[in-house]
Parts: C-alpha cells; structure tokens; sequence
C-alpha cells in the first residue's frame, strides 16, 4: 500500500435494516476533492453485492422508518453555512427524489424515526447571533476574525475536532412528516438553550424522545450524564436516569426497559473505565448488565439493540472487537458467559438487526470493513470494498506474544514487508492511552510495511480490551510498566533473523508521541531515530491548554507540579541523543500546538538538531480523518524522514 492508496481505503459505516432494505454509507478520501467522499449503498441480502443508493459527495446516517417506507439521510451540499452543513432529508424508501427537511445554519446530526414513521428528531447546535456565518443584531455578518469576543466562564469551553461549544448549544428538535409526500413541517425545539442534548430515542408509545444530558442540567462542569424525557408535543424535561459516570445512546426494548451505554465514576477515577450495558425500568435503579472488569463495550459502534431476551453489544477483546448478546435479566455478567455472535481476529465497527436478522460491518487485517450477515454455520459476506486495497498489495500481519521483564504478558503484532530482510523496524505506539490497536487493515502500518519496514504494534499496558486492571495499570504511572511492555514487544520481534536490530525506529501520535519523546530520552541507544506527532510533552501547560487537560492530567498524573515535572518528557529533553522529528497540527486542542513548540525549542536549547514539521488548518485527528492530501504528505513526510535515518 502507497500513501495514495488511500483513496481504496473504502469504509461502510454504521448499517440500516428493515426487511429487505439494507443500507450503508460508504466513505473514501478523494485526493482531487481533497476531502472524503461519501455516499450511501444498498446491500443485497439475498445474493451479495451493492448498488449506489446515492451518489454524494457527503451523504450519511440512513435512517429507515418502521413501517419501510421511507429512509431518512444527511446530505451536506456545496455551498456556505446551511448549504454546505448536513441537513436531514427524506426519499421513499423504493428510491426516488430526495427533500430536503432542515436549514440548521451549522448542520444537523443523524435523524431518528418515531414509532409511527411519521416525525423525527434529530439534534443540531444554534449559534449565537454573529457567530458561524449568521447575522448579527445589526444584520450584519462578521468573518470568524470579526466577531464578538467570547466570554468564558467554564473549563468545558470547547472541545477538538468541533471547537468551541458555549455559543452554539446543542438542541433537540422534533419534525413532521407527510405520510404521502414525505415532506416535512417546521423543526420545533423541545429543549432550551441552557444545555447539551444528544443521541435521542423515542419512548416506545412515541409520546417522548429521552437524550443524555450533563447531570445536574450543566450547571458546573460533570464528566457524568443524566438521561431525560422531553415530552414530544413541548413541555418540561422528566429526568429519568442519574448515571454514575458517562451515559451514551439510550435505546428502548421491546419490554419497555430502557438501555444505555455507560461507564461508573463511582470509585472516583475518571478514566480507563470499561464500558458496561445498563438497563432501568421505572420506579428502579439503574441495573448493571455486564461486568465492570472484564466487559469493555465498545461504545463507537453504535448503540446496544434489544432483542427478545438478549441485547446484542460489541465487546473489546485483546484487539478483536466481538458482537455479543447479553442476557436481559443479567447482573455483572462477565465475558466470558456471553454469547458469541461474532469473533475471531476482526473487529465489528457497526451492526444492525430486523425480526431475526443481524448484519454486522466487519474489519479484518485484511479489509478495511464489509458488510456480514451473522447466525447460521458461519457468517455471510456480503460485500468486497477492500478488493481494490488488496489489489493494491497489504503486507502480511503476525501476532506476537511474549512477557515483560517482571513476567506480565504483552500482545501484539508484526506487520511484515516483502522480501527476506533483514528489515529495519519501526516501534509504531498507538494514542490513548484507553484504546486498543485492532485486529483490521491499519493504513500506517502498511504504507509503511509496503515501503521495506518491519512494524511492531502492540497494546502495552494502559490499553483497553484486557480488563479494566490493565488499562489502569498507567494511572499515576505514565511512563513505567508501558514502556517495559513497548520495549519488550520490540524485543520479542528482534528476536527474527530477517529483522535488523541494528535500524530501529520509534513513532507514535497522542499518548504514542508522548511514549516516543519519552523513550528517546530514557533509551536512545534503543533506537536511530524518533517521530513524535501530537504528543503530550508537558503536563503543567498541557493541564490548562488542552480541552480535556482540567481533567485527564489530574486522573493520569496527579496535581502535584513536581509529579508532573517528572512525568513530563520536555523535563528530559536535554537526553535526547537521536534525531528527532517533533510533528504537530496547528488547529490541535486535545494536544495543543504549545506542546510540541515546547518541546522543539528545550531540544535545539539542548544542542540537538530537531526537525519540526506544522500541519496548517488541522486537529488531533489529521492521521485518520484529516484533508486526504495532507495525510498523503504526511506519509510522504514519514518515508521520507525514515529513509533518512534507518537506510
């Protein structure tokens, strides 16, 4: 794979189900558009393959209405503002001419049908007047450098990839649709301008939408949720659910209990916190479904679906993400009691059921995502979106296992180049640290395969997907067990003849950029050089820079400044010894820029001879989701870099 192999990266999102109507989004970048392209799909469930649905370029989340009849969708057009933001739109479901139903100035989210398929709800932030491209209360519209200072009040002012979020509240709305024409009325708003709603469900007599809401209705900063019913016809929220932690997507079974997503604080610390499955019926506590330590819901695959007795989750399982049913009258269920549904070395990234029916998109080190039917003797492709991308060439992936000086098993893998070696290495650490590297096509780690280098990735200790403990095995100890296990996956690939221990490399983004300054200054004989992209390098400043610093340093680190000091590898940067590239994007509020310029300087202060390389107009996210050009010259920017230093 070529970093202009990107473009065959083609991706199905989060499927819709009803009958025999089956739809996905398919996304791919476009490097002549410079953004990604994406469409929606009709899958065939009876013999296989797809046809266009749409044809984009940016039309997302189809939504089908119980009675099958029409498909609800976002389509963001050319234009400014309104125009140019994703609007709900409607077509019926036998194909046919799509209406446009909103004019939200920054765009709505994803639109969910009432239990009568005859209104929706969907979610979009208001700005204030003057802001975003809107008219002032003079009528003018001032450019974003033009517009009125912001007063700020509250740590939980702005957030990365979005930005900031006080002056346009997100609300929730509720429109009409003509059961004949599909046209829609007026969005009517059922929430204030006080606070956050998101991920709406109707009630199952279609007379409320419940959505989470910070707790306490976002008077003070909270990390935890509340969910609440507002009655669909206008009214007074009902608060329903006072969650221990984060609550995301609520959904209804078909018992009438309400599911969520969510996550429990209440041992007081707020991060590497497994995912659980709840449930709550009324007059009742919220109920635990699954175990705390060895369940770990993956939340970015969409919300739990309610089955007859079971309620279907996927599940992060060293490296795999599993679908799973769980029990609706489970308590603390542990992993290992859950039905399997799908497993093995791929991770599910979405799925959908109707009647008897689950369809699941599977990514595999193979394919980048396809759409499988599940049950039966074994699981039914329906799809092949990564033919183009095999065609283009993926490098061979091996798992590897091994143990960490003090005997802790460490999982991972080799991706492997072509030819008999010996290769040089690069030591890829993932962001995070809570996450997980996946059993599925990971771009990086074959463009860089592709270009002659043996690549190591792992999940050190911090990672999700192997208990609770394990994640948390970093709290307070950033920098400790996580190296021995970097390192010793390194070491168990080196062990390989066709391997050249003589040219290794390190690099990593996020909690990996913080890993690769922090071994090059404690092990630079380990390594020729060091790549260190959107990394944490300095807990003091990150701590009131960066949009989630008022918390994650606290829960990671600890408020004493000496800790942080310590914990911090700006503090030693004076041993670096290797060359040593500092990477940055410029738009970057999870890891703000003033980290990596931070760094640069302490390492030109100290007599190296970095190299420092911006990315306008980007965020945290550039790697994955950014501009596709700026990921080709990103990548171009890599090879380039290690050519360099490990030929």
């Amino acid at each position: 794979m070529r970093p202009a192999d990107i473009e065959a990266l083609v991706v199905p999102g989060r499927p819709a189900l009803r009958g025999e109507l089956l739809l996905t989004t398919v996304s791919r970048p476009d490097l002549e558009a410079d953004r990604n392209h994406t469409a929606l799909r009709r899958v065939s469930l009876a013999d296989g393959g797809d046809r266009p649905w749409t044809y984009g370029p940016r039309d997302s989340a189809p939504a089908i209405s119980p009675d099958g009849r029409w498909v609800a969708f976002l389509r963001a057009g050319e234009g400014k503002a309104a125009e140019g933001s994703p609007q709900v739109h409607v077509m019926p479901a036998e194909g046919g001419e799509a209406r446009r139903l909103t004019s939200f100035p920054l765009g709505a989210d994803e639109p969910v049908w009432a239990p009568d398929s005859r209104r929706l709800a969907c979610t979009a932030r208001l700005p204030e007047a003057g802001r975003y491209g809107t008219e002032d209360t003079d009528g003018r519209t001032p450019e974003a450098d033009a517009e009125q200072p912001r007063r700020i009040t509250r740590l939980d002012y702005r957030i990365d990839n979005i930005g900031f979020l006080r002056d346009r509240p997100k609300r929730l709305f509720v429109l009409g649709i003509d059961e004949e024409t599909g046209e829609g009325g007026e969005p009517e708003p059922l929430s204030p301008a006080d606070y956050d709603v998101q991920e709406p469900a109707w009630t199952p007599d279609g007379e409320r939408v419940v959505v989470v809401v910070p707790q306490e209705f976002d008077r003070v900063e909270t990390l935890s949720n509340d969910l609440v019913a507002f009655p669909a016809g206008g009214g007074e929220p009902e608060l329903l659910v006072s969650c221990p932690g984060e609550a995301k997507y609520p959904v209804f079974g078909r018992d009438g209990a309400l599911y969520y997503l969510g996550t429990s604080y209440a041992d007081g610390v707020l991060v590497a916190t497994n995912t659980g499955l709840y449930a709550v019926v009324a007059g009742a506590e919220p109920r635990r479904l699954t175990d705390q330590e060895t369940v770990d819901v993956e939340s970015g695959a969409g919300p739990a679906i309610p089955l007859a007795d079971e309620v279907l989750v996927p599940v992060r399982n060293r490296g795999a993400v599993e679908l799973r049913a769980v029990p609706a009258s489970a308590e603390n269920a542990e992993l290992d009691s859950l039905r399997v549904l799908h497993s093995g070395q791929s991770a599910v990234h979405g799925f959908a059921a109707d009647g008897d029916t689950v369809v699941a998109v599977v990514a595999t080190p193979e394919t980048a995502g396809e759409i499988v039917v599940l049950g039966g003797d074994r699981p039914r492709v329906l799809t092949d979106y990564s033919k183009t991308l095999r065609d283009k060439g993926l490098c061979r992936v091996e798992e590897l296992n091994t143990t960490a000086a003090d005997g802790y098993p460490v999982h991972g893998w080799l991706v492997l180049p072509d030819g008999d070696g010996p290769h040089p290495v690069l030591r890829v650490v993932h962001g995070g640290p809570f996450t997980q590297q996946e059993w599925a096509v990971f771009d990086e780690a074959q463009v860089y395969a592709s270009a002659g280098y043996a690549v190591v990735l792992g999940n050190p200790r911090g990672s999700a997907g192997y208990g609770q403990a394990h994640g948390r095995s970093v709290v307070h100890a950033m920098g400790t067990v996580d190296v021995e296990d970097v390192l010793a996956l390194l070491d168990k690939a080196l062990e390989r003849p066709d391997l050249d221990s003589s040219r290794v490399g390190i690099m990593g983004g996020s909690y990996g950029g913080f890993m690769t300054s922090w071994v090059a200054a404690k092990h630079p004989e380990r390594f020729r050089a060091g790549w260190s992209e959107r990394a944490v390098n300095a807990w003091d400043s990150f701590l009131g820079s960066s949009d989630i610093g008022y918390f994650f340093t606290k829960a990671y680190v600890g408020t004493d400044p000496e800790v942080q000091r310590e914990r911090s590898p700006l503090s030693y940067a004076a041993d670096v010894r290797i060359p040593f590239a500092v990477v940055h994007s410029e738009q970057d509020w999870r890891c703000p820029l003033e980290q990596a310029q931070r760094m640069f300087v302490a390492l030109r202060r100290a007599g190296a001879d970095p190299e420092f390389l911006l990315f306008p107009g980007e965020g945290h996210e550039l790697s994955r989701t950014g501009r596709p050009r700026h990921r080709v010259q990103r990548f171009a920017a890599v090879l380039e870099w290690w050519s360099r230093h490990l030929s």
